[in-house]
């Protein structure tokens, strides 16, 4: 089983490269963050494109931000919309969605960015991520979270640490919520395959970051042990990253039980540039 998950940030402006994707890399399992589409305009958009191609799907979103989907062509039950016990900003935000599919609780998940340290956005991402410990702890065993964590879980999993002081995604608390997370089990199957290899899932649109391969990694697929005892492939797309018009995330492919790509390394394909860190590099947003 291929189980994905890639950010596209707007599903509806990533339509002409979303679907040749959707065919090329054939994923069982997708999960989808930053749909930017009400449950309506979602299943307008795509419902009839991916039952064409065996795909079901739970959607859960809102107009304009956030939203998230499970794409299934393995099955979809006991869908759930939402964190229970999540608080919201200040209302729930479609943030997550949980579905059983070929036998794996998959949750899909759009963790709040936190904006900045110690803000409101940044206590309600830490509370947001200790509701989702609590639903994930709850079983089954067979389980993975996949999404968009906005979380750096190491030093290495960004071009440069100097470069991210005062920023989100790096801090303590943020990285010890994620380490809690984990701790119920979950075991970050990309990190764990490829240990001391350079890989990112995302790049900031300006800047070039993307061409000089500065980015982070913040796109996760955390599994439990019934599962990542499976994996036979983990590894970052970031074909889909380049060209014209993409999402500032590349999907993650985790492939289960056989690999139809072969073990081929942790990006695919190489990185356009392996420029190490940016010395007294400075992120676009902090100039």
């Amino acid at each position: 089983m291929r189980i994905a998950t890639w950010n596209v940030n707007s599903v509806k402006q990533r339509m002409p490269r979303f679907l040749p994707w959707l065919d090329e890399r054939k994923p069982d399992v997708l999960c989808v963050q930053e749909t930017k589409l009400t449950d309506a305009a979602f299943a307008t958009l795509l419902e009839s494109e991916l039952a064409d191609r065996g795909y079901a799907f739970a959607h859960l979103g809102q107009a304009q931000w956030n939203g998230v989907a499970i794409i299934s062509r393995v099955g979809l039950d006991d869908v759930v919309h939402g964190v229970a016990g999540a608080p919201g900003f200040p209302d729930p935000e479609a943030r997550a969605v949980a579905a059983t599919c070929g036998g794996v609780r998959v949750h899909s998940v759009y963790v709040p960015n936190g904006r900045e340290p110690d803000s409101d956005h940044y206590k309600y991402k830490l509370e947001w991520l200790a509701a989702l410990r609590e639903v994930v702890g709850a079983g089954p065993e067979a389980a993975v979270v996949c999404g968009d964590v906005n979380i750096a879980p190491t030093d290495a999993d960004v071009f440069d640490p100097q470069a991210y002081v005062g920023q989100t995604h790096v801090t303590p608390p943020e990285r010890q919520a994620l380490a809690d997370l984990q701790s119920l089990g979950l075991h970050d199957v990309v990190r764990e395959r490829w240990p001391t290899e350079r890989v990112f899932t995302y790049w900031d649109y300006r800047a070039g970051m993307f061409h000089k391969d500065l980015g982070m990694r913040i796109d996760l697929v955390l599994a439990t042990g019934a599962v990542s005892g499976r994996v036979r492939a983990a590894w970052v797309d970031r074909h889909a990253r380049k060209g014209t018009g993409p999402s500032d995330h590349a999907p993650v492919i985790v492939d289960l039980d056989e690999a139809p790509d072969g073990d081929i390394g942790p990006v695919v394909p190489p990185p356009s540039a392996t420029t190490g860190r940016g010395k007294n590099f400075r992120l676009p947003q902090s100039r």
